[in-house]
């Protein structure tokens, strides 16, 4: 493992599997399951396999809000995935999601049974199948796929890119730390631009677009990811600041956060079962 900047690639790449990052037992150059598991199964409709990432926080945090406006068929298990100990890769996961990556939704209302990978896939399903988090106005319809499909482009610079660099690269490294600051805070600037104008990202109506984005850079302005609102200066984007802070204060963000949650001060919640479930961690 090189621990400075001067690097200089080898003719034929081969994994370092000692590379100095405490997740680098996760990361692998394969597909496919590494043990047998069955996936766990309960009693509702929807089965979740995930961990409380800003991917995991926005299909629970969807469920929650289904939920909080009277949809009682989108009751849900949740599971917790901990991808520290390789549950990703167990064969019953990897039979939802291929990709050994969380979100993993199974809808088993259906025959056969739906299994949804990729959060923004979770989310138009949702959407599609209750009717709801979609605006029915045209314009805005578009501008919702606009940005939910933004996020999904864009989180990997932030995540992979700044937040991997920033917070769990085995040292600091100059050149990316600047590249992917760079490009969070031109990110962080259109969304501050655009909502600027706008009450919620589709433009009036609150919509999986809001669900999608809020976790990623709602929770960075808010300092809730990777402790870097200080070294991002995130008090430049007042506008975005104004509705990640409107977003955080909805019941069902405040339950939806905290499922599959096993660390922090705010709530925690391995698995979910029941309404009560949450109930009872958010008392703690």
């Amino acid at each position: 493992m090189s621990t400075s900047d001067n690097y200089s690639p080898p003719k034929v790449w081969s994994q370092d599997e000692d590379d100095g990052n405490k997740w680098a037992s996760i990361n692998r150059p394969v597909s496919g399951a590494t043990h047998d598991k069955e996936r766990e199964t309960g009693n509702h409709g929807f089965q979740l396999y995930s961990l409380a990432t800003p991917n995991g926080q926005k299909v629970t945090i969807m469920l929650e809000e289904l939920l909080a406006a009277g949809v009682s068929n989108a009751e849900y298990d949740a599971w917790l995935i901990n991808i520290g100990e390789g549950d990703q890769f167990s064969s019953g996961f990897v039979d939802v999601n291929p990709n050994s990556k969380i979100p993993a939704l199974v809808d088993t209302t259906t025959t056969p049974e739906t299994k949804l990978f990729e959060s923004g896939s979770i989310l138009m399903y949702l959407a599609d199948k209750f009717d709801m988090f979609i605006p029915k106005e045209p314009h805005e319809k578009v501008e919702c796929m606009n940005w939910l499909f933004w996020q999904v482009g864009s989180a990997p610079y932030l995540g992979g890119g700044f937040g991997h660099f920033y917070s769990y690269a085995p040292y600091p490294m100059e050149y990316p730390i600047n590249r992917f600051t760079m490009e969070t805070k031109r990110q962080l600037d259109v969304l501050d631009k655009h909502l600027a104008n706008n009450e919620y990202m589709a433009g009036s109506e609150y919509s999986i677009a809001d669900i999608a984005i809020w976790p990623w850079y709602g929770n960075l302005v808010l300092g809730n990811l990777y402790d870097a609102a200080t070294f991002l200066k995130v008090h430049e984007y007042q506008h975005l600041l104004n509705w990640a802070q409107k977003i955080e204060q909805r019941t069902a963000v405040k339950r939806g956060r905290i499922v599959n949650k096993t660390w922090g001060e705010d709530g925690q919640l391995a698995n979910r079962h029941s309404a009560t479930d949450v109930d009872n961690a958010l008392k703690q």
